[in-house]
């Protein structure tokens, strides 16, 4: 919090500082694994830190020789996790101390109660400069004490001590909570985890999976999955998919439960993207809202119930983005395993049924399926389809069904974009120039990003930070796109509001290293999967879609903006364009609109307009002049009125310019009609 108690929940963190003299008392004085006991019956001062109610139990405990010995050993804990060594003599010194309640109390109360507060307690880190109040866990000094204990209580808890690991996981490595963040707490619990032999603790990893966002935290539970997975004898991919949490629905992706006076509260998974929670009374009228008398007499329930429909939340936006991340490798199942984990879960399955996927039998040739299809014959192996293993009469045939099923796919699948190896690119060899020399909205592109989940340094004026590289993975992990770009602005504050875009490189994984490779060998799969990415980031983020940017006269990316506000088509647009061809014939204004080339041309009765399918920019005919169409808001578009296919802003965003313009002697804003009147 500031002086006047206003909360700060999001303190950016500088790089770590150098050691100092005051470094952890505990780090300094712990006596090496295996040596005997000292004869100590009180605590050495500085051992266990004076504040915080995490470290009561420590505090309160009768001080034995035993105990001093445990602590010393639990502060010699300095990283994430311990060494062999430490493991096998932490559940003996626990037990020679009778520890075990201590140190589970001391992980509940990590995970669980009030923290510290820097009015009271001080700054957490000596870095941390004066004037904010702000609340955070452990003091730097006794973060290895603290680790030291969550170990030791994973060591000796069990099972157990997966809530507390889970919760002490979320509580220190996500943002939002009103604590500043510890990654170094966070990620004690998160590798505990992987110690404690129980299919919970494998639920909780994948929680943490999809919940986490920090780079290095997702690395360690990368980690921990991989060790979890080693020790089943499986692979990091099965364990993941063989553990994805049902959350106790039913078949159908839905639970019912009874509620008092004779009402139901029902949780079902509706499509891709929606998880509702309706309540039925008991003539059979349901609604959305709970209804006044259960606020009163089931508010724990309630609250249960909401938490429930955010988890699985949760579980289904993280299948879809792992059933999206399949299309860049070459997996296959046997039949039966991917019909009991992908097909029949709950959760997963939802989305698996609105996929196309190929079947085999023993003869070895493929064959797809439809969405929801009982696959011919006897399958023996199955993978998911992609467009690029298809010929070209196979995807149109798909993409018409799709259309005409009105199946919206839980991501663009059917039409999904391909992006083959160019003769530029065979030129190049070890890199793209592809997306290059394009002028984006920087902020705009960090959180696309963020929400692609590729990982990228910030541009700003600090070292480092005028040469960006945003990183992926592809290929269950064997390979690795790198995008580059840089600020376009030289004079800016802190960051720069504009970037420039460069090269596209591919890496191959060797061991724990990567190596640099041509982009010709890169995997077809891959190759497409990575450039669709640049594709949209580029697309999304580039000052060619933004309408107003003509406004602004002699500006320094005027050129740029001219060139590429009507440029050619980019993959994502071509796919743009096809579906459009499809589905014009079904709408009203089929009459008024075609397709030419890289536009939509429509008839109004006071001009002609042609919106690019690209940046989805408007100029009049025959003038040429450019038309600025502002959208009213964000989902003011058509996307809700007419079918499409896939989710895509853009095109939703062309069509509803698309009706307006038919019908634009009906256009009432005065800056429109005070354009067309001057360019018609």
């Amino acid at each position: 919090m500031l002086d006047d108690d206003t909360p700060v929940t999001a303190v950016p963190h500088p790089a770590a500082p150098a050691p100092s003299a005051a470094r952890s008392a505990a780090a300094r004085s712990a006596a090496p694994v295996g040596l005997p006991a000292q004869a100590e019956a009180r605590m050495p001062e500085g051992l266990v830190p004076a504040y915080g109610v995490w470290a009561e139990p420590l505090r309160e405990h009768a001080v034995t020789p035993e105990l001093v010995t445990l602590v010393r050993h639990l502060g010699g804990l300095s990283g994430p996790r311990p060494t062999q060594r430490w493991r096998r003599a932490c559940p003996g010194l626990v037990d020679a101390a009778s520890a075990r309640e201590l140190v589970a109390e001391a992980l509940r109360r990590l995970a669980e109660d009030e923290p510290q507060c820097s009015k009271t307690h001080g700054a957490h880190a000596g870095w941390f400069g004066d004037g904010y109040h702000y609340h955070y866990l452990v003091q730097q000094d006794a973060r290895d004490l603290a680790r030291g204990l969550v170990w030791a209580a994973a060591l000796t808890g069990g099972a157990g001590t997966v809530p507390g690991l889970t919760a002490l996981a979320l509580r220190a490595g996500v943002p939002g909570g009103g604590l500043i963040e510890d990654a170094k707490i966070a990620g004690a619990a998160i590798n505990a985890l992987a110690e404690v032999e129980d299919a919970s603790a494998l639920e909780a990893l994948w929680l943490l999976r999809s919940r986490i966002r920090d780079r290095a935290l997702r690395k360690q539970v990368d980690t921990a999955l991989t060790t979890a997975a080693e020790r089943a004898g499986i692979t990091a991919a099965q364990l993941v998919e063989r553990n994805v949490p049902d959350h106790g629905l039913g078949p159908d992706g839905s639970l019912e439960r009874p509620l008092a006076n004779g009402h139901r509260a029902r949780l079902a998974i509706e499509d891709a993207t929606t998880v509702r929670l309706t309540f039925t009374a008991p003539d059979g009228r349901t609604s959305r809202t709970a209804p006044a008398v259960l606020k009163e007499r089931c508010a724990e329930e309630l609250a249960q119930l909401r938490k429930l429909a955010k988890e699985v939340r949760g579980t289904l936006s993280g299948e879809r983005a792992r059933l999206e991340a399949l299309l860049s490798t070459d997996r296959t199942w046997p039949y039966d395993e991917w019909r009991r984990h992908y097909r029949d879960h709950p959760v997963t399955g939802l989305l698996v049924r609105g996929l196309i996927w190929e079947f085999a039998g023993a003869d070895g040739v493929w064959h797809a399926a439809a969405p929801g299809a009982e696959p011919a014959g006897s399958p023996v192996e199955v993978r998911l389809w992609h467009p690029i293993r298809a010929t070209v009469d196979e995807v149109r045939a798909w993409r018409e069904r799709v259309l005409t099923d009105r199946q919206r796919q839980p991501f663009k699948q059917a039409f999904r974009e391909i992006y083959l190896l160019t003769p530029a690119e065979q030129q190049t060899g070890g890199y793209s120039n592809r997306f290059a020399a394009h002028v984006v909205h920087y902020q705009r592109l960090y959180a696309l990003f963020k929400e692609r989940g590729w990982q990228a340094n910030y541009l700003c004026n600090h070292d480092g930070g005028w040469d960006g590289e945003a990183r992926a993975e592809f290929g269950d992990g064997r390979w690795r796109a790198r995008f580059h770009h840089e600020p376009a602005d030289t004079d800016f504050a802190y960051s720069p509001d504009h970037a420039t875009t460069d090269q596209v490189r591919f890496d191959r994984r060797d061991g724990r290293r990567w190596q640099p490779v041509a982009v010709a060998e890169v995997p077809p799969a891959v190759l497409s999967e990575a450039m669709r990415d640049v594709d949209l980031f580029v697309s999304v983020t580039s000052i060619a879609a933004d309408p107003t940017w003509s406004d602004r006269g002699e500006d320094r990316y005027a050129a740029y903006w001219r060139s590429a506000a009507f440029a050619d088509l980019s993959g994502t647009a071509a796919i743009r364009r096809e579906a459009l061809e499809r589905i014009l014939p079904r709408l009203r204004i089929a009459g008024r609109c075609t397709v030419e080339g890289r536009f939509l041309v429509v008839r109004g009765e006071l001009a002609s307009y042609r919106i690019h399918l690209g940046s989805a920019n408007v100029v009049m005919e025959p003038s040429g002049a450019y038309l600025c169409v502002v959208p009213a808001a964000k989902g003011a578009a058509v996307g809700g009125k007419v079918f499409l296919p896939f989710e895509d802003e853009r095109l939703s965003l062309i069509l509803s310019k698309a009706f307006l313009l038919a019908d634009d002697t009906r256009i009432t804003d005065p800056s429109i009609l005070s354009q067309i009147r001057r360019g018609a």
